[in-house]
């Protein structure tokens, strides 16, 4: 059972460090001019590693389930305290899903920066104009002056 628990383990290092990859990539894309051509094949793929590591760690989960152990965090620390192997990999684990960590919240606050810019340029760009009859209106036209 351990050997099955080793190998989710490794499975599951490699999809977080190709999330971290992917990450990355996210991160350029958002300091790109224009990211809005690069973003939709990053998302695809962010999502699609987000369903391969739900996958893994309820196949873990359920390991450690067969070993008698508690899923999630407490019962890999009980596996890798019993086992040398198991706690290099975990290790490693935690250390690449840390590093993602990071960089997704990077991303986030480049996403909250570049939000705020955008709701600063709307917001300059949408001054009342005020109501004169020598400004041109919607259509280019200047408005007929109503009689006095």
């Amino acid at each position: 059972m351990k050997d099955a628990l080793l190998a989710t383990l490794a499975e599951e290092y490699s999809a977080v460090e190709a999330f971290a990859s992917i990450l990355t990539l996210e991160t350029k894309a958002l300091t790109a001019l224009s990211p809005l051509e690069l973003l939709p094949p990053i998302v695809e793929q962010k999502t699609e590693l987000i369903g391969v590591l739900a996958r893994l760690e309820a196949e873990r989960d359920a390991q450690l389930a067969e070993m008698g152990l508690p899923g999630g965090w407490s019962g890999m620390e009980l596996a890798a305290s019993a086992d040398a192997r198991v706690a290099e990999q975990w290790s490693l684990l935690q250390k690449a899903a840390e590093r993602a960590r990071r960089f997704n919240t990077s991303n986030g606050e480049l996403i909250r920066v570049r939000m705020d810019y955008n709701q600063r340029a709307l917001a300059a760009l949408q001054v009342e104009v005020p109501k004169k009859t020598n400004f041109y209106g919607p259509d280019g036209r200047i408005p007929s002056q109503p009689a006095v």
